[in-house]
């Protein structure tokens, strides 16, 4: 008995006229539990449309839209908490939009997919920064293959530092 293969996901940038659906997703319970304010959180991802710094998605699969992710390099925003990081790191921000796709394997199989695009762009690390309560997105993370290696709190509150390098069996902190 075959497996099948891991869905395809599209990522495409995120537009004005994406701003309602996100407005919706941001005031599902399972998104609220750990975004701020929906309507401070979704002012500041308009802004990030046209941010060199943030690159805001939404993650689609057979043409429906089902997630938002964002990517940002630390490096390229004042006083970043991370910006320990090596150079050419991005860290990901990924949220499910909806709830029925929660525990199925699509947070992992997105951000694998991800990583591979980021490290075929000449990435050398990728990081998360989950809630350390958020066990949901912890267990997606490490299915994805990042690996715990710092708890912080920062401006954006605990966080629990995780990281996917480019090249198994090299670490470039």
């Amino acid at each position: 008995m075959s497996r099948d293969p891991a869905p395809l996901y599209d990522f495409r940038a995120l537009t004005q006229a994406d701003l309602p659906l996100l407005a919706r997703w941001l005031a599902e319970p399972h998104m609220a539990e750990w975004w701020g304010d929906p309507k401070t959180e979704l002012e500041q991802i308009r802004e990030h449309i046209d941010s060199v710094s943030v690159e805001p998605l939404i993650v689609e699969l057979d043409g429906r839209p089902i997630a938002y992710l964002q990517s940002y390099d630390p490096h390229m925003e004042d006083d970043h908490p991370f910006q320990d990081q090596p150079m050419g790191t991005l860290g990901i921000d990924l949220s499910i939009g909806i709830a029925d796709l929660l525990g199925k394997g699509h947070g992992s199989a997105i951000l694998q997919q991800l990583a591979e695009d980021l490290f075929d762009e000449g990435a050398p690390r990728l990081i998360v920064d989950p809630d350390p309560d958020n066990a949901r997105a912890i267990r997606a993370y490490e299915k994805a293959g990042f690996a715990a290696f710092d708890t912080r709190t920062t401006i954006y509150g605990r966080a629990l530092m995780m990281k996917r390098d480019a090249a198994e069996g090299t670490d470039p902190e």
